[in-house]
């Protein structure tokens, strides 16, 4: 069987890395008032931020366009037999549930559906595992099993300077988001049942960071083997300098860079820093 691996542009992988691991990608889009743009493919994550500031109004997401995921599948049916394409938690956007209804809506290739439950880099963890997999001759069984281990110490927190976005967007509860705004807090928010939900509710951006970094040395301090990733919201410096402090700390932990691209952004805001990790 030929397998193929696909994930949604909000798992944030570069192109180098799309092209090395043979894996594909469908995008989710931006409304802007003036145009419709599909992320990773129409705008990059620099020009999003560019253009959110010359803007009164907060954009809206859209999940992919049911016709180009059908023209996708179609295309890929030609050569594969199956594809196992991982999305961004079905608790934030119906991607998830898209794909799986497109099972039914192509012959000729059979469609593993993954809910990665979070999204960014930690989808693209798993996606990338997936081809890895692929590459070594494993069967969709044996990939699907493979991940389900991987999401057993998956695991991602993330500040935002500002809770209106995430409130605005229907992804937190709205008396949660006027309490941070009045209390200056700066809650740690993971996801909770696949949505986004506060862990703590810390004063500052600098103790919230602390106590993040507190939490992956708690998972850390057995020594083994883990990955683990800054995702940044248009702060590529702040998150090399995390980054470099935590490789310092944790050298049994791979630590690298990645970013909240338009889509995730439009909900987190700009200035946004996530941690995540998994052991290997």
């Amino acid at each position: 069987m030929k397998i193929a691996v696909m994930t949604d542009s909000t798992a944030y992988l570069t192109p180098e890395q799309r092209e090395a691991f043979d894996i594909h990608m469908i995008p989710l889009q931006v409304v802007f008032d003036d145009a419709t743009y599909e992320e990773e493919v129409d705008i990059t994550a620099s020009e999003f931020y560019d253009k959110v500031k010359q803007q009164k109004a907060l954009p809206k997401t859209s999940q992919p366009v049911v016709g180009k995921v059908i023209e996708k599948l179609e295309e890929l049916s030609e050569s594969y037999d199956a594809v196992i394409s991982v999305h961004l938690s079905s608790g934030i956007s119906g991607t998830y549930q898209s794909m799986v209804a497109a099972d039914d809506m192509v012959e000729g290739i059979d469609v593993y559906a993954y809910d990665s439950e979070l999204s960014c880099m930690a989808q693209g963890y798993y996606a990338l595992e997936a081809a890895r997999m692929v590459k070594q001759g494993a069967s969709v069984e044996e990939i699907l099993k493979r991940m389900d281990e991987m999401k057993e110490t998956m695991i991602a927190y993330f500040i935002v300077d500002d809770l209106t976005n995430l409130q605005r967007g229907g992804r937190l509860n709205g008396a949660q988001a006027i309490i941070g705004s009045l209390l200056q807090v700066k809650p740690v928010l993971h996801f909770e049942d696949k949505r986004i939900v506060p862990f703590e509710k810390i004063r500052t951006k600098k103790k919230a960071i602390s106590r993040i970094k507190a939490l992956l040395a708690e998972q850390a301090a057995d020594g083994a083997k883990m990955k683990a990733c800054l995702l940044h919201g248009n702060r590529p410096e702040e998150a090399e300098t995390l980054r470099g402090e935590l490789a310092a700390e944790f050298p049994n932990v791979e630590v690298e860079v990645s970013y909240f691209g338009p889509v995730i952004a439009t909900h987190l805001g700009e200035g946004a820093i996530g941690l995540l990790w998994y052991k290997v």
